[in-house]
């Protein structure tokens, strides 16, 4: 399903689906991908944000070196700066041993920054500063280090509104998008969801060693038509279950 990509992709990041919205998004990838340029991935939940960075990863000349993935509405705040940054042994209390943070671990690849929405404004000021200066210091060290990663955010909002509402940074949206890949919703990828879902039949036929269940017509026509606002996280989980409990 990736005969529009001009590069080989990890078959375990492969986007399947043969709708003409989701071919465009391939097409996409593919021209953007070898640029370093930072890439803001925008879509509903659950509509394949992470395939896209990971996509735009093993597509580019860093693929061999790291990716590291960050949930920015996951970090407590208190873990903030030796999350990121890391630490050096005996900087606070529980610090018995240095540490590499993410900026460093993601040096030479790929950083991806997932739900950048949520990232606290404090963090943005210092995400800002690290785009800016590419360089970093750990919590209790002395000597700053040279960094040098991509970075790939994604989205599920408007961060234009956010910014507008003062949750956001416009100046760091701007640093975040030089370039924008929109992945749109299942419901408007036409002939998508029913791939999906014989996807997903043959998937758990494969895990199990079960005999193969099919869609019935009436199966076929509700998936087709359904708005699916869980997008292909929600059909996944549906079909997983529709396989296990059928008669």
């Amino acid at each position: 399903e990736t005969k529009t990509l001009k590069n080989k992709v990890s078959k375990k990041y492969d986007m399947i689906g043969n709708s003409e919205a989701l071919n465009h998004i391939r097409a996409m990838i593919d021209k953007v991908a070898v640029s370093d340029a930072r890439i803001l991935v925008t879509g509903p939940n659950g509509s394949g944000k992470e395939l896209v960075a990971h996509q735009l990863h093993e597509l580019s000349h860093r693929k061999d070196n790291a990716f590291v993935e960050v949930n920015c509405a996951a970090i407590p705040s208190e873990l903030i700066e030796s999350e990121l940054f890391g630490h050096e042994k005996g900087s606070f209390t529980s610090a018995i041993k240095q540490k590499k943070g993410k900026f460093e671990l993601a040096n030479g690849g790929t950083l991806f920054l997932d739900e950048i929405g949520d990232m606290p404004l404090e963090l943005q000021a210092t995400l800002l500063r690290v785009l800016e200066n590419k360089r970093i210091i750990r919590v209790g060290g002395k000597s700053y280090k040279q960094i040098d990663f991509r970075l790939v955010a994604a989205t599920n909002q408007n961060l234009w509104h956010e910014v507008q509402e003062g949750r956001f940074r416009e100046d760091l949206l701007y640093r975040i998008s030089v370039l924008t890949v929109d992945l749109p919703p299942l419901r408007d990828r036409v002939g998508d969801a029913l791939y999906f879902a014989r996807y997903f039949l043959n998937e758990c036929h494969t895990k199990t060693g079960n005999g193969k269940v099919s869609l019935s017509n009436e199966a076929s026509q509700f998936v087709s038509t359904y708005a699916w606002p869980g997008n292909v996280r929600q059909l996944k989980h549906a079909i997983y279950s529709a396989y296990y409990t059928c008669e």
